[in-house]
């Protein structure tokens, strides 16, 4: 893009993931972080920066400004010379000075590094403080979590692929493993695994390892699929399901107001079957009566699916590194999922194809069986039957700063008569059916963002942007 369109793409969206603006009179720390930070964030391609210009900080929309660089030609041959020398490999970047309004300003284009050259890192503050990842419009240093996913490519080890100090074969549960051989079997009758002893099915689903004695070993993965209640206790001892019911719609500590709790701790596959139960056993239901039948039918009023995929997903993808339960909370308007561990995946991207497993092991066992659908599907399915069933579209929150993912599900109908009352004290604004939407979800979750509006109303980020002006003026 050149500076021109840079400089407008900013005054419509504000950074963003692929854009960012900067003073850059001299070559600081911070832009060299937003240097690393587009050069490793994995399928985002590389960023934009357009240095020069300032911004209008205590406007909630800020509108950019030229200002000029007083020495551009020395600003354009120190980042480069940087971008060559204070990275562990050299990054070559593609810089273009333009005159815009008649000040000099700078495009950068910082291209994304290859899977091989991952994690790019500050050589001074080496690893894990100089490396940095492109979240949103922020630079983000990387944690733990993020390094293994841009080592994985390169075939470095995931925390489930590691063994157990203390764990044996009489550890493992054999109605466990009976179980998965059952839902393989269900979906591919024909699998050869199935024709395997135990200890060879253990050893290729990546369950045990040869330890440093040459002896085989169960690893995080062997015991989280197929490990006995007790030993998960044991091991693993606060690496639980936690379903709380609360009264009301919000989380008040009142010890007069107690509340419902369920820990839950079995393998996963036994452990998914009875945390979906027990939400569904609880959620309120809705019912029909079909033209011909005699009784009624009653359904759970967030579908099962979606129920389905929101806790695979977190047990998929929790991190077992972090001595967490899931947490799984019933309010009375909501169903709240909480899992350690943000998401690998930026969240602007959720619901597109491909996943960044935090756990490979226990991603292909769950796909083997379709436990868990086609790679990176869940957001999508989830978003889709929600809007099938007329609900409020689930939401979605990743929280690198508490380290947790959070999934919310709503029980009444979206633009439901309720909406539709409360939005009539707005009929003179003569709002679009986007705007309405919009206006309903705020009132829900006290707030919206560009990406819930793209959710909600399917429109790319520019037009979401411009819609949230115009609401924000109204």
């Amino acid at each position: 893009m050149t500076a021109q369109e840079l400089l407008e793409h900013l005054n419509l969206l504000d950074e963003n993931e692929r854009i960012e603006a900067k003073r850059a009179d001299e070559i600081g720390k911070s832009l060299l972080e937003t240097v690393c930070a587009f050069a490793n964030e994995p399928g985002l391609g590389g960023g934009w920066l357009l240095l020069g210009v300032t911004r209008e900080e205590l406007a909630l929309f800020p509108a950019y400004e030229i200002q000029g660089l007083n020495h551009p030609d020395k600003v354009s041959a120190d980042l480069a010379s940087q971008a060559a020398s204070m990275f562990n490999r050299p990054l070559r970047l593609d810089i273009q000075a333009e005159v815009l309004d008649g000040k000099t300003v700078i495009a950068v284009f910082v291209p994304e590094a290859a899977p091989q050259d991952k994690p790019l890192y500050l050589k001074a503050q080496g690893l894990p403080r100089g490396a940095f990842r492109r979240i949103g419009s922020t630079d983000q240093r990387c944690s733990e979590d993020d390094l293994i996913a841009l080592y994985q490519v390169r075939q470095h080890e995931s925390f489930d692929a590691g063994l157990v100090p203390d764990g044996t074969f009489d550890d493992f549960s054999p109605d466990a493993l009976a179980d998965y051989r059952q839902s393989r079997r269900d979906t591919n009758p024909d699998a050869e695994e199935l024709r395997w002893s135990d200890e060879d099915l253990l050893q290729a689903l990546g369950c045990v390892r040869l330890n440093a004695d040459g002896k085989w070993q169960p690893t995080v993965a062997g015991l989280v699929l197929f490990g006995k209640p007790v030993a998960l206790r044991r091991i693993f001892p606060m690496t639980r399901v936690d379903y709380i019911r609360v009264p009301g719609r919000e989380w008040v500590p009142d010890p007069e107001r107690r509340f419902d709790s369920l820990e839950l701790r079995d393998p996963l596959f036994r452990l998914i079957r009875r945390v979906q139960a027990a939400i569904l056993d609880d959620l309120p239901k809705a019912f029909g009566l079909a033209e011909g039948d005699l009784q009624r039918k009653d359904s759970p009023i967030v579908p099962q699916r979606v129920i389905r995929e929101a806790v695979v997903n977190a047990l998929m993808h929790r991190s077992y590194r972090s001595h967490a339960p899931v947490q799984i909370i019933r309010y009375s308007n909501r169903l709240e999922i909480r899992n350690p561990g943000f998401s690998l995946k930026s969240p602007d991207h959720l619901g597109e194809p491909g996943s960044l497993p935090r756990n490979p092991k226990l991603a292909a066992a769950l796909y083997d069986t379709r436990f868990a659908e086609t790679k990176g599907s869940g957001v999508r399915v989830m978003r889709e039957m929600c809007e099938k069933a007329g609900l409020a579209p689930p939401l979605f929150e990743s929280d690198r700063g508490q380290d947790q993912f959070v999934v919310r599900l709503f029980f009444h109908h979206f633009l439901g008569p309720e909406d539709l009352a409360w939005l009539a004290r707005f009929k003179n604004l003569h709002l679009s059916e986007a705007e309405a939407r919009a206006l309903v979800v705020a009132r829900e979750v006290g707030a919206i963002d560009n990406a819930t509006w793209r959710d909600i109303n399917k429109v790319d980020t520019l037009t979401a942007s411009q819609s949230l002006k115009k609401l924000r003026d109204a």
